[in-house]
């Protein structure tokens, strides 16, 4: 057994080596795993960010697409590689929702298996109708499925996505009863919005905001405290007559738990330097994308506060997995 004199010149050793490789970090190329399918909003911001992330890092990042169960398989794939700062995961809202959807049946557990890294950005969600839709606003909407319930159809891009979850916090708040509609993915619930065969869809802006300017759909409420300069003709929700009700999709980059804190801190700044640099602010912006950067103490209570909320209206809606 080492001498307690032994243990600190290990303990110094160790703790000099690990700063030692977060001074060197990254010396190889860097694998970077979405486990979305390509060119949605997750997989566009996570290449818009890691294009100019490998730019201040000095090495190569490889954007891989790992779809499937619901996010599982790709942060799956993460959380059991090797933590040294060489693969990473981005995540969105479903994430946090899958902490409660697929309790006790996940591979992985979301803080043992995997480390906060950085919030990056956050959308506040539109909610938008066809543009036969009778209802102009949301006071309208509201009235509306309240004198004709179970006729209102909603779409999302799958179960336990942020649009599915906020429409079902919009339906419990303000007391009505919809029908939801799961696609596999936002765009072919936008392509039924518009051709009527669902009614209403919440949506992160930039996958709606063209078609608004054609008039093939209407944005009715902004789910965020004030509007968005890319859309200043979409109200709040409240200020459309509907409950004061905030909610976003979000991205999120993680790291598998184990991952020397000072490549997490590393990689933090680095990505909070790239988001509010003017460049990615002023494209974010025009996307209705509002830009972060948090440090991996923030990421993390975020984080918890996400599936604190989500497991709420998970519950109380009594929404379950496919």
């Amino acid at each position: 057994m080492k001498n307690p004199k032994q243990l600190l010149a290990c303990l110094a050793l160790a703790l000099a080596s690990s700063a030692c490789a977060a001074q060197t970090y990254p010396v190889k190329p860097i694998r970077w795993i979405v486990p979305y399918t390509p060119g949605g909003f997750t997989d566009n911001v996570t290449r818009m960010v890691t294009a100019r992330l490998q730019t201040l890092l000095g090495q190569t990042i490889i954007v891989e697409n790992k779809p499937g169960a619901n996010s599982i398989i790709g942060a799956d794939m993460v959380a059991k590689a090797a933590p040294d700062g060489y693969t990473i995961l981005t995540v969105i809202t479903a994430h946090a929702a899958n902490a409660t959807l697929y309790e006790g049946r996940l591979p992985f557990d979301h803080f043992k298996s995997l480390a906060p890294v950085s919030l990056v950005a956050i959308s506040p969600l539109i909610l938008s109708v066809s543009k036969d839709f009778p209802a102009k606003n949301m006071a309208e909407l509201i009235a509306y499925a309240k004198a004709n319930p179970g006729k209102v159809s909603y779409g999302s891009s799958g179960v336990g996505s942020a649009a599915h979850l906020t429409s079902e916090l919009l339906s419990h708040t303000a007391g009505i009863e919809m029908v939801h509609i799961p696609y596999k993915g936002t765009a072919p619930a936008v392509a039924d919005l518009m051709a009527n065969n669902i009614q209403m869809l919440i949506d992160v802006p930039s996958s709606m905001l063209t078609h608004y300017s054609g008039g093939k759909v209407r944005g009715i409420g902004l789910f965020a405290d004030k509007r968005l300069a890319v859309a200043p003709d979409v109200p709040t929700i409240s200020e459309s007559g509907g409950p004061s009700i905030q909610s976003s999709s979000w991205v999120m980059f993680l790291a598998p738990a184990g991952t020397p804190q000072e490549i997490l801190l590393k990689l933090s700044q680095a990505v909070e330097e790239v988001v509010q640099s003017p460049e990615m602010k002023t494209r974010f912006t025009e996307l209705g994308i509002i830009p972060v950067g948090s440090l991996p103490g923030e990421t993390t209570k975020f984080l918890k506060d996400e599936i604190d909320k989500w497991g709420s209206v998970i519950k109380t809606a009594n929404v379950k997995a496919e």
